[in-house]
């Protein structure tokens, strides 16, 4: 039996594989040496693909694992969320 994915991770994993499979043609796309605008906008179709999944991730983990990660251990919450956003190491 395979556990249910919360719906933020199951969007989050459909983004992951069409990111995935777009990483793959940019791969064959430079080993075929194609035009470089081409892969380019490859590239930037990836990067808006893991910005959608960051987002998604953290909208799931603000709606459910924040809050009682914040009712056990406030200033491990807010390092966890700090280093989310890029704010401490």
């Amino acid at each position: 039996m395979t556990k249910q994915l919360p719906a933020k991770k199951t969007k989050s994993l459909k983004l992951a594989r069409q990111a995935r499979g777009t990483l793959e043609t940019i791969i064959a796309m430079i080993e075929r040496d194609a035009y470089c605008p081409e892969i380019i906008q490859q590239a930037d179709s990836v990067s808006g693909l893991l910005r959608s999944i960051k987002k998604e991730l953290l909208a799931g983990h603000l709606d459910t694992c924040a809050l009682e990660r914040l009712k056990k251990n406030k200033e491990s919450a807010i390092k966890e969320l700090l280093k989310i956003y890029h704010l401490s190491n």
